[in-house]
């Protein structure tokens, strides 16, 4: 069983009380993924909720059959997957291991059922996800700002 101190590492956690720590760490498993080894595919089952404590994960987007983008990534101490904790049936992107990686991964519906039960960890968490959320969607604004601002064929409007 992983130790509260490694589960204090990991940012979505670290807000938490030992209590609530303890009670999930019966239900986290260890997970390791080797260089390129899919974490999950989009389309996949949404069932799982994860937290990098060592290596790199790399989240990508299918444009057809031979070409995906990479839209994203998580370092240590980061969680990912967070579709298994909002009733989304499916990820909708590639997370793919960039290096060899270890992971803490808790299944969502166990998760969801713990934070359920103490309400007031529940609200920890939920706040927690919530500016994980607006944190990844403020950089994708910000890239796709960065696109529209330096896209070549849009210079010529925003010149005076």
């Amino acid at each position: 069983m992983i130790s509260r101190d490694e589960l204090k590492r990991i940012v979505m956690l670290g807000y938490l009380t030992d209590e609530m720590l303890d009670k999930l760490r019966p239900v986290v498993d260890v997970l390791n993924f080797s260089e390129r080894e899919y974490v999950f595919r989009q389309g996949d089952a949404a069932d799982r909720f994860y937290m990098l404590k060592r290596g790199k994960i790399l989240f990508e987007k299918r444009i057809s059959e031979k070409m995906s983008v990479a839209v994203g990534s998580v370092k240590p101490g980061y969680s990912f997957g967070w579709s298994s904790m909002l009733d989304v049936r499916f990820y909708s992107s590639d997370a793919v291991s960039a290096e060899p990686s270890e992971v803490f991964s808790i299944r969502g519906q166990k998760l969801k059922d713990i934070l359920e039960a103490d309400h007031c960890m529940g609200y920890i968490f939920s706040q927690r996800l919530l500016r994980v959320m607006k944190s990844r969607l403020d950089h994708r604004t910000e890239q796709f700002m960065r696109v529209i601002r330096d896209h070549p064929d849009l210079q010529s409007l925003f010149e005076e």
